[in-house]
Formats: structure tokens, C-alpha cells, sequence
């Protein structure tokens, strides 16, 4: 190989490390829930970012981003829109549950406790009167003349207890 090819190929690796050590130092993600709906397969996943000594990211806790079933199953991102409107989230920090509050913009009313539990990161909600692990949200809607509106809501989880199956159905007033 001539000097200047190994010279490029020395630039390439280095490249390609330097791309990658922002991935390596911010550890990895496990999946928290997500939530279908009845328009199509594609589901909108919310993911516990942990460092690289697994605890939960202070910085960006949870990410959320769809996978398009629907198509070839690829991840992408959330739109603006989707963000505001429908799919987003706001989070803080409750040192009382050594973990993070999250409220979506789908279920305001309803406050999901984020944190870690051993080695797994986990998302704990009310569901039907009794705290459990939250794993799915379901939304049915209806397109209309001003957008999609939605006739339920459907929530999914463990007891946190038990163990068995939660659900509850939530109506919009």
C-alpha cells in the first residue's frame, strides 16, 4: 500500500472513532414502553438512556422515537410537531423516587415514575388503581375534518405486586 493510501486509511480509523466515542461514553439505551396505534403498525418507543456505569442519563433520561412498522421497521426521529402535540414529554428529576417524573403530552393527567430497579430501568404508573410497571399505551382514534381524534386510550402494564396483567381504558370527556 503507498504512504498515501495508509496515510488516508490512518484518517478513516480515526474518523470512525472519534464518530463513535460520544456513543461509547453515553452507555446504552433499554426500552421503557410504547405506544400503538389504530392508524397504523408504527409505534412511538420511549427508551431509558443509562450511562456507561448504567444508571439513568441525568442529562437525557429517556428518548423517544419511532419505529415504522409499517414499512421496514427503521427508527425516526420525532418530528417538532409530533413532539408538542402528541408523542413528547416533559421530565424532572424526584429524588423521592431516586429516579425522574415524566408526563406525556398523549396522558397529562397521568405521571410516570422513571427509574432503575437492580440493573433494569423501568416506567411505573397507576394503572386501574394499582401502581404497576407501565409497558404499552394504546390509542384509538378517528380521523377528522381538524386532524385525528382520539376515542380511547388504553393503558398496559405488571402489577407491581402481583405481577399479573393491568389495563384500563381511559375515555376523553
Amino acid at each position: 500500500m503507498c504512504r498515501s493510501c495508509k496515510l488516508l486509511a490512518t484518517g478513516l480509523v480515526a474518523l470512525v472513532l472519534l464518530a463513535a466515542a460520544p456513543v461509547a461514553a453515553q452507555g446504552k439505551t433499554q426500552p421503557l414502553f410504547h405506544i400503538e396505534r389504530s392508524k397504523n403498525a408504527n409505534i412511538v418507543r420511549y427508551d431509558a438512556q443509562l450511562t456507561a456505569d448504567g444508571k439513568l442519563d441525568q442529562r437525557e433520561p429517556v428518548i423517544a422515537y419511532w419505529i415504522m412498522l409499517a414499512e421496514d421497521g427503521h427508527r425516526e426521529e420525532l418530528s417538532w410537531i409530533e413532539k408538542k402535540k402528541a408523542y413528547g414529554f416533559t421530565i424532572k428529576a424526584d429524588p423521592a423516587a431516586a429516579g425522574f417524573m415524566l408526563t406525556l403530552v398523549a396522558a397529562p393527567e397521568r405521571v410516570i415514575t422513571v427509574r432503575m430497579e437492580g440493573d433494569r430501568a423501568r416506567a411505573e404508573l397507576v394503572i386501574d388503581g394499582q401502581p404497576a410497571i407501565f409497558t404499552k399505551m394504546y390509542i384509538k382514534s378517528t380521523e377528522g375534518l381538524l386532524g385525528p381524534k382520539v376515542d380511547y386510550i388504553e393503558l398496559f402494564g405488571k402489577d407491581l405486586k402481583t405481577g399479573k396483567d393491568r389495563h384500563e381504558k381511559l375515555v376523553p370527556k
